[in-house]
């Protein structure tokens, strides 16, 4: 009951804003239907699952829409579930059947002809295990409700109840509130509820732990290297600092389910689908990798599925949903991810400053950060972020990396600027309270706002330069307020490079992309040559190594490369290899005030050589 009211606050919030779906065609009535889902697997092994909806309309109507989401919140492309359904069929109460067709890609047209009660039935074929997709086989079931279950147009906020018919002993794990009195039987309030409840049925692992009161569920699907008690330890810590930011919970219990292949992580409103490596939990390192996913997909409790950008929730689930803040949702995220790990103690203050280092060594070389703002990284998530090609390098920026660097300058901003009076945790916990509290999405302008309020100052000129425009960062501007500056090195400027990003496919080398700059670039190697000699020796990525070991910049050499199945050769001049790497250092002579404000971010003393 309390999970339902702390739903019921979410399903408010959606039907405040306008319903975007029309039912002119079919004359849909504005009293909701009644709405039964059944999930079955029966034959495991076909990946098919099987899907029932039973509707009941309050009053007779001519026809019904159903549609199929094209994509799921959090992953922002276009997937076209609808192409895994199968043996779609409908018929009234009788057992009837009713004539239907499809009018679009994800639209089923059924003429119930005055019909109020009426079953649909159809499968789903489940064959791929990723945190946005459906898996069923003769080990487990996992599945977003997004890539499943169909829903009534314009009927997006009607409440809706799902049976789930496990296959053998199965158990049932997922974030909705159960039926009381019905096994497997589960409420959504509306279809933003249900599309946002991922489940796992398995023979699989778990442990409860308790955070101020609330239990936090985590199941596990798969043998592997981890520990599960001490996984509920860790975890606690990460759950309590992300509680102590916002003062508490928004709702009122948590699951996480765990598949152990594959990688990958996925926001929901209570509940987060997580992948990882079977043994991939020793050594710590590795481990903690692990604790990052957690934290970053836990992070997201509140920043994007209760912080939520303009365009992202209620959802348009049809059509792509454009926003600007993705830097933000996400970015900070990843900002937050190793500072919440930082607090809670798992990893050291220099740690976190060496993964920072790592963000911005990936950041800094990539041409890219001169084409595209973290801004329109944001926008053009649907036809970029998922789609990266060989040209990325020199026309895209992460949206992640990028946020997760501006994330860090803004909060150092801040703390600089307020004399460590505030911080990016004032930010977010300013638009918890104005816009989640009160329904609203925020927008671009208003996040400046936020962060100027809590600053004091206008950040005008920061937003300007870092966030809608492509400037590069002046890091030690900003970082000296906590007594660091970052430095670059080239620690391979003396040794040859060609310059390409080379990889090795069925025993070929093959060019996978030219980054800007780079010697390749300059003297025309091509993505999808194939390298097959170097001065007329077989050509291997290890060999290549190797023999440019032997090399200067400023040498010369014959590479021997297929280009369209056509041989060529081409003289080539090597370079010298300027990535640069990045690192954090304590400023000369610190002040008492950036001493001071480095402990109070940190929670360590400044220690200097």
């Amino acid at each position: 009951m309390l999970l339902t009211l702390a739903l019921t606050c979410t399903y408010r919030e959606a039907k405040a804003q306008p319903n975007r779906t029309t039912t002119a065609r079919t004359g849909a009535i504005s009293a909701p239907p009644e709405i039964a889902y059944s999930v079955s697997m029966s034959k495991p092994s076909t990946h098919l699952l099987e899907v029932e909806i039973r509707l009941k309309l309050p009053e007779a109507q001519k026809a019904m829409d159903l549609k199929m989401s094209v994509w799921t919140p959090g992953s922002y492309l276009i997937r076209e579930y609808e192409r895994h359904v199968e043996d779609f069929k409908a018929q009234d109460a009788n057992g009837k059947p009713l004539s239907w067709q499809k009018t679009n890609k994800n639209t089923w047209h059924i003429s119930n002809e005055g019909v109020r009660e009426f079953t649909v039935t159809y499968n789903v074929y489940a064959n791929e295990l990723t945190v946005r997709t459906n898996e069923l086989n003769d080990g487990h079931a996992f599945w977003n409700n997004a890539a499943l279950l169909m829903f009534p147009d314009g009927h997006i906020s009607a409440p809706s109840q799902i049976t789930v018919r496990p296959f053998g002993s199965w158990k049932v794990a997922t974030g909705l509130p159960p039926v009381d009195g019905k096994a497997n039987t589960f409420r959504a309030e509306n279809f933003d509820i249900l599309y946002d409840s991922p489940f796992e049925v398995g023979n699989f692992k778990e442990i409860t732990f308790n955070v101020r009161g609330v239990p936090h569920r985590v199941v596990i699907d798969g043998e592997g290297n981890y520990d599960l008690q001490q996984l509920a330890v860790d975890m606690t810590k990460i759950v309590d600092e992300g509680a102590k930011i916002f003062g508490g919970f928004p709702m009122k219990n948590y699951v996480f389910i765990v598949n152990l292949r594959g990688g990958g992580g996925l926001e929901h409103l209570n509940s987060t689908a997580l992948q990882y490596g079977a043994f991939g939990f020793k050594p710590r390192d590795r481990y903690t990798q692990f604790l990052r996913l957690v934290s970053h997909e836990y992070f997201h409790l509140w920043n994007v599925k209760r912080l939520r950008p303009d365009a992202l929730g209620p959802f348009d689930y049809e059509n792509e949903n454009y926003t600007k803040l993705l830097w933000v949702a996400e970015g900070i995220t990843s900002y937050y991810e190793t500072l919440l790990l930082k607090r809670a103690g798992l990893i050291t203050d220099k740690e976190l400053l060496a993964s920072k280092a790592e963000t911005i060594d990936d950041l800094q070389n990539t041409p890219g950060r001169f084409e595209t703002s973290v801004e329109d990284a944001s926008w053009d998530a649907w036809i970029k972020g998922y789609r990266t090609d060989e040209n990325a390098v020199n026309n895209q920026i992460s949206y992640y990396d990028k946020g997760d660097v501006v994330g860090m300058m803004l909060d150092v901003e801040i703390r600089t600027r307020s004399a460590g009076k505030r911080s990016l945790d004032d930010v977010l916990r300013y638009l918890f309270e104005e816009f989640f509290k009160k329904g609203r999405n925020y927008t671009p302008t208003d996040f400046q706002k936020a962060a100027e309020l809590a600053a004091g100052v206008s950040l005008d000129d920061f937003f300007s330069k870092y966030v809608r425009g492509k400037v590069e960062i002046d890091y030690n501007a900003t970082l000296a307020g906590i007594g660091l500056k970052l430095t670059r090195n080239e620690p391979n400027k003396n040794r040859a490079y060609i310059g390409a990003e080379l990889g090795e496919q069925n025993g070929r080398l093959m060019v996978q992309s030219v980054p800007m700059g780079t010697p390749a670039y300059e003297q025309g190697l091509n993505y999808n040559d194939q390298i097959v000699a170097i001065d007329g020796y077989r050509a291997s990525q290890a060999f290549l190594q190797m023999y440019l070991g032997n090399k200067k910049p400023g040498d010369r050499v014959k590479l021997t490369l297929f280009r369209f199945d056509k041989l060529r050769d081409l003289d080539f001049t090597l370079g010298p290899n300027t990535r640069g790497a990045y690192e954090f250092e304590p400023v000369a002579n610190p002040t008492a005030q950036q001493r001071a404000l480095y402990q109070q971010y940190l929670g360590e003393q400044l220690l200097t050589p």
